[in-house]
């Protein structure tokens, strides 16, 4: 094989990797959209992917305008240039082997990255049209300007300021931008109390919180893995290590997490640790590249503590709401990544620097302070003018009936959706789940004389019928739903209507805990069953239905009694007990 044709392979291939990696980034716009949508209520899921959509639709043009010439030309070390439509020659700073065409969309995906990570910690009461505006802000200037300072050859990079992949210019920019945003914007209405108590709003849907989090963590590999942007002289040797120490703090960050909200709120919270998981992801972005595989498992313990007790912080003692922890996971663990990479950046990395410990860690926090002074400044005077003009928020009509329907005109992002029972083949103990102890049926070991009494209500009007006829109306936990509809049937019950509902009784369940904030269930999902018997005598199905539903604990449910004075049959007339029976068997 020639020179030249080794040349152009070696081309083609860091290309085609840089390609990859883009794509990856790029994909991460799904992770971040199911992310904030199931970490928010339903009502406002269409908003959220319209602005996830938006903000990468809004930033590619503007990128492609001004700025990435802002972010790569060379006429400053403080800014880089005016470019319109990007038609100069930035030959000087390519990576080898890699087309011009290949970097750009590798740097616009990123662009997009930084301006989505605001839309979170603003969700559910931002207006439409002034996140469009401030989302093209931060990838018109603000991102650009401080990304040529870091990778474009501006100031901070000459002073030998290390951000492989972006803790600082992508994930802590843009935490920053989230911080400032949702404390001019305001808490969601009912999220603190009269004595300033945070109060929690789960998210609507947890699974695809958690499946935005896992493509996040894939497409992580490309934000990291990527920025190599070469698979030759050393490179594909550097992807792997980028890769083991990405992967690495990630799990260490989301396990650590596990057990610190385990120990505090009693239980392993959820969400708490999806967030850890982005947590150790931002804060080795970094690094990841000139740390050691021990060093990348420390900074994702460390991360876990600073989502947690960051979260709480911003929540509690700032009393900024933030609905899904975007302060805590990029800008806190943006900022605590960049530190770090000074304080376990190896020894290899720093003689080959020609730089003391204490000097790269002094450059460090300089270039975090830096980046945090332009961004909110510059984010500070957006969100101002678009407030005193337009207005950053929806009015309180809107909040409170969702941004769905009067921002988008979309009635539900989830039209014509039904729940599904979850099949049981025993009742359970408890709402934990676990199946009673030594018990041959699965019912737990209890005194069935203690359930909950039976209601008996008795009309005072006369039966059209001379068999009595009684409607028994269960309301019961939607995991015991289908041992009480086989109860039923195994007694002889073959009709009954069966409906989701929300209620309480007295007590109002008891309190619980999201993200460590209380959250004050008043209204539990209930399964109501409405059964009509004639034949079957009403104390049978009472007992049977006790049998399944007791556990013990509140909310085991209730069952009322009426008399019934009629029942039409419309398609042959029959009444009373006639229209209740099979025609075949009456």
């Amino acid at each position: 094989m020639t020179g030249s044709n080794v040349s152009v392979l070696f081309s083609d291939v860091n290309t085609m990797w840089t390609l990859i990696g883009a794509a990856l980034v790029f994909f991460m716009q799904a992770g971040f959209a199911a992310v904030e949508a199931g970490f928010t209520r339903s009502k406002n899921s269409g908003n959220i992917i319209m602005k996830n959509l938006m903000d990468f639709s809004i930033g590619t043009p503007l990128y492609w305008l001004t700025g990435f010439g802002i972010m790569f030309g060379t006429s400053s070390t403080v800014f880089g240039g005016l470019d319109l439509f990007t038609r100069g020659d930035y030959s000087s700073i390519l990576p080898d082997g890699v087309s011009f065409e290949a970097f750009f969309i590798f740097q616009t995906v990123f662009c997009a990255t930084a301006a989505t990570i605001v839309s979170g910690a603003m969700a559910e009461r931002t207006k439409f049209s002034s996140y469009c505006i401030y989302s093209a802000v931060i990838s018109l200037l603000i991102y650009p300007v401080s990304g040529h300072w870091i990778w474009g050859g501006g100031w901070l990079s000459e002073l030998g300021f290390h951000d492989f992949a972006g803790s600082t210019a992508v994930h802590m920019l843009g935490g920053l931008c989230a911080l400032i945003g949702a404390a001019m914007l305001g808490a969601r209405i009912g999220k603190y109390d009269k004595n300033g108590k945070p109060k929690a709003i789960p998210g609507h849907n947890i699974p695809l919180g958690a499946l935005g989090v896992f493509i996040l963590w894939f497409c992580w590999f490309g934000f990291n893995g990527g920025s190599t942007v070469s698979m030759t002289a050393g490179g594909a040797e550097l992807a792997a290590k980028v890769f083991v120490n990405t992967n690495l703090a990630a799990a260490m960050a989301t396990l650590a997490t596990m057990i610190i909200t385990w120990i505090k709120y009693k239980k392993p919270d959820v969400s708490m640790t999806l967030n850890g998981s982005l947590a150790g992801l931002v804060a080795i972005t970094a690094g990841c590249d000139c740390v050691n595989t021990w060093a990348a498992a420390v900074i994702g313990i460390l991360s876990a503590f600073a989502v947690v007790f960051g979260i709480e912080f911003v929540d509690k003692v700032l009393k900024i709401d933030d609905p899904v922890g975007a302060v805590g996971v990029h800008f806190i663990n943006g900022f605590l990544g960049t530190v770090l990479t000074g304080v376990f950046a190896s020894d290899a990395y720093l003689e080959e620097a020609g730089m003391s410990r204490l000097h790269f860690l002094g450059v460090q926090c300089l270039g975090a302070v830096a980046v945090i002074a332009w961004g909110a400044v510059m984010i500070t005077i957006t969100f101002f003018i678009i407030k005193k003009t337009i207005g950053l928020r929806v009015t309180r009509e809107e909040e409170l009936m969702g941004l769905d329907m009067p921002e988008h005109g979309l009635v539900s992002a989830y039209a014509d959706f039904q729940p599904i029972f979850a099949t049981m083949s025993a009742p359970v103990n408890g709402m934990n789940g676990l199946l009673a102890a030594g018990s041959d049926t699965g019912v737990p070991k209890a005194d069935i004389d203690e359930a909950i009494p039976v209601v008996i209500k008795t009309p005072k009007t006369a039966v059209a019928s001379d068999v009595k006829m009684t409607k028994i109306e269960i309301f019961v936990r939607q995991e015991c739903f289908e041992s009480l509809k086989q109860a039923m049937l195994d007694i002889g019950i073959t009709g009954m209507t069966v409906t989701n509902v929300l209620g309480c009784g007295v007590q109002k369940g008891k309190p619980s805990y999201y993200r460590g904030a209380v959250q004050e269930i008043t209204l539990h999902p209930r399964v109501q069953v409405e059964i009509v018997v004639s034949k079957v005598p009403v104390r049978t199905v009472i007992d049977a239905a006790k049998k399944v539903m007791y556990t013990g604990h509140t909310g085991d449910g209730k069952i009322f009694v009426y008399d019934v004075e009629n029942v039409i049959k419309v398609r042959t007339g029959e009444e009373g007990v006639a229209a209740l029976q099979d025609e075949e068997q009456y």
